[in-house]
């Protein structure tokens, strides 16, 4: 299996940062991380609040540790609520089911890493995410 490189991540936040400016969206946090949920890149916009950083990358890690986004976390909360605030304190808080992550993949579909963002609403996070991912040549889901 691929890991995504620091080249990758750089790219990620690089293009993920000019499409919420471009978009006029709210200040940023934003978070890589590679397929086992250790930090690959990291960013912090001037302007963006002390919890931006934690928000994204619980985000991220949940999708990346539950395999999925956290879209579908979300989904997936609504129907078994106790079991998600378990997993979160089991977590260590670093767990947190909202829409704004997805998975990135590499060319053969292989779950190489994960991508969070907090600033916007839920969907503003998840379209810079998805924008940068599809914009370096890679996948998500």
């Amino acid at each position: 299996m691929n890991a995504i490189t620091i080249e990758q991540a750089t790219q990620l936040l690089n293009v993920a940062m000019s499409k919420a400016r471009s978009s006029g969206f709210k200040s940023m946090g934003i978070v890589v991380l590679d397929a086992s949920g250790n930090i690959k890149a990291c960013a912090i916009e001037d302007g963006a609040s002390m919890f931006r950083f934690d928000i994204a990358k619980a985000k991220a890690w949940g999708a990346i540790g539950m395999g999925v986004s956290s879209r579908a976390l979300g989904q997936r909360a609504k129907d078994n609520p106790n079991f998600f605030v378990s997993l979160a304190s089991t977590a260590g808080g670093n767990f947190l089911p909202q829409t704004g992550a997805v998975i990135i993949k590499d060319s053969d579909g292989h779950a190489i890493g994960s991508m969070g963002a907090s600033g916007g609403t839920g969907d503003e996070d998840e379209e810079i995410c998805t924008f940068a991912i599809e914009s370096i040549g890679l996948k998500w889901a």
